[in-house]
């Protein structure tokens, strides 16, 4: 037997998860029956909050991205350390 329910999202965060459901092929009741369920059988609650580098970290990986984009600084693949060492040390 299924029941509706009525709950306060906010609109952005709406918005997203049904584009991201149907990016997934998935119906977004599907992924909060499956999470219900989960909570249900687990009695927890789980809260992933995203890593964030800090300033100086984010600094240099948009530097890294963008030369990596540009091709810029980009070595070949080493077939072992000693190669790799004689490419850092020339």
């Amino acid at each position: 037997m299924k029941t509706l329910i009525n709950i306060k999202a906010d609109v952005d965060v709406k918005k997203r998860a049904q584009k991201i459901a149907k990016e997934l092929g998935i119906p977004l009741s599907t992924i909060i029956n499956a999470y219900l369920k989960q909570l249900g059988r687990e009695q927890r609650i789980n809260f992933i909050i995203p890593l964030r580098p800090n300033k100086e970290t984010a600094k240099l990986l948009r530097r890294a991205s963008k030369n990596y984009c540009e091709r810029k600084n980009i070595s070949h693949a080493f077939s072992t350390a000693e190669e790799m060492n004689v490419y850092l040390n020339s």
